[in-house]
């Protein structure tokens, strides 16, 4: 009788991380202690481009392909950021959809191919000002926010 009821202990007591949901380390996992909303990134980019930081979510993408990056999203603001990761170092795997995630990593800007502001073309004009009045260096800021888009380079994150 004490062998099954040592037995049947010690089958719940492996059982409980199962049930309880694996906690997974990717990379070096996440050190800040705590983290940056997505909708805060998204709201002042300019405030957190090239800095270190970590976002808390649900996983609602990822790389089917490589599993080079996922997205985590807000779940409440249903806005999300891409956790780009270097391909074969780090790799997510599919089950990680619809789980809780912590990333961190550098906040960088990705602009798309041939968005920029072409100062050329306005050199002519006195003071570089577009008809509008505004400076070339102006238009360009306005035209880089505008057509930018963000994710993390990221070094580490947890899935549970």
């Amino acid at each position: 009788m004490r062998r099954v009821l040592g037995l049947m202990v010690l089958t719940a007591i492996t059982a409980m991380p199962a049930l309880a949901g694996e906690v997974k380390k990717y990379g070096a996992g996440v050190t800040l202690n705590e983290g940056v909303s997505v909708a805060e990134l998204l709201a002042a980019p300019e405030k957190f481009v090239g800095k270190k930081v970590r976002v808390d979510g649900v996983v609602t993408a990822v790389c089917a392909k490589r599993g080079c990056w996922m997205m985590i999203t807000d779940p409440e603001r249903e806005q999300g950021i891409r956790i780009k990761v270097e391909d074969g170092v780090i790799v997510f795997p599919m089950e990680a959809m619809g789980r809780k995630a912590s990333a961190e990593g550098i906040f960088e800007v990705v602009n798309p191919a041939g968005e920029k502001h072409d100062q050329a073309q306005h050199a002519t004009q006195a003071g570089g000002e577009h008809a509008s009045g505004a400076s070339c260096a102006e238009q360009e800021k306005a035209a880089k926010k505008a057509s930018a888009t963000y994710q993390i380079a990221g070094t580490g994150a947890i899935v549970y």
